[in-house]
C-alpha cells in the first residue's frame, strides 16, 4: 500500500494495492506494520464503527479530549464520500485548516487521523457505508463536535443542502468552542503521541541480560 502524509500533521491518505481478475478483487485495506512505520507507532484498536448515510448527509466535525483522544482509520466500503480532516489543535501551525480526501468502493482509499484532529464526511452516493477503526472507545462527555457549516472553517461540502443530525446542527462554531476551552491543545497532543512512541519503543526492545 501507498501511504501519503497530508498537509495537516498527523493525517495520512492510504491507497491499497488491488488485485483484480474475473472473480473480483482482493486488497489489504489495513496493515498495522505499514501504518506504524508511517505514523511512528501502532494504532491501538479499541473499537470499530460502521455508519450508513443517504446522499447529502454530512457527519461531523467530531473530536475527542486528549488524552487519550481517538485516532481513526476510516474507509468507505460501499458508495462514496468526501472525507474531511480538520486541525482543531490550538497552537498548531495549521489550526483551523481542513483537507478533503475522496473515499469510495473503487479506489478503496483510507484516511488515518491522529488524536486531536477533527473528522467529518459528506455522502456523495445514494447510499454510503463508512467503517472506522478507533484507538479508544466512546467516552460520553469527552467527545465533542464543531458545526460542520461554520463559515470560519469554510468547508466546501459537495451538497446543496447538507442533512445534519440534531447533535451536529447544535454543535458550536470553532470560535465558541475555542473560547469555552473545548478544543485540544497542540502541545498536549504532541506530548501524548510522543509518549506513546516511547512506550512502543520500550515494549519492542529486546530483553537485556
Amino acid at each position: 500500500m501507498k501511504i501519503r502524509s497530508l498537509g495537516i500533521e498527523g493525517a495520512y491518505e492510504v491507497t491499497p494495492v488491488q488485485h483484480r481478475d474475473a472473480r473480483g478483487s482482493f486488497l489489504e485495506w489495513y496493515r498495522f506494520d505499514a501504518l506504524a512505520e508511517a505514523v511512528g507507532h501502532p494504532l491501538e484498536l479499541a473499537q470499530a464503527n460502521l455508519s450508513t448515510s443517504a446522499r447529502g448527509v454530512v457527519r461531523g466535525i467530531h473530536f475527542a479530549d486528549v488524552p487519550p483522544g481517538q485516532a481513526k482509520y476510516v474507509t468507505c466500503v460501499a458508495g462514496s464520500v468526501l472525507d474531511v480532516v480538520v486541525d482543531l489543535r490550538v497552537g498548531s501551525p495549521t489550526f483551523g485548516l481542513w483537507e478533503a480526501v475522496p473515499l469510495d468502493d473503487e479506489e478503496r482509499r483510507a484516511v488515518y487521523l491522529a488524536e486531536g484532529l477533527g473528522h467529518g464526511f459528506c455522502a456523495l452516493s445514494e447510499g454510503a457505508t463508512v467503517a472506522y477503526l478507533c484507538s479508544s472507545t466512546y467516552r460520553p462527555g469527552h467527545e465533542h463536535g464543531i458545526h460542520p457549516l461554520d463559515p470560519e472553517l469554510g468547508i466546501a461540502w459537495p451538497a446543496a443542502a447538507p442533512a445534519l443530525s440534531t447533535k451536529d446542527a447544535d454543535a458550536p462554531d470553532l470560535a465558541t468552542a475555542a473560547a469555552a476551552g473545548l478544543l485540544p491543545q497542540y502541545e498536549k497532543c504532541v506530548t501524548y503521541i510522543e509518549t506513546r512512541r516511547r512506550v512502543d519503543d520500550i515494549s519492542s526492545s529486546p530483553p537485556t541480560d
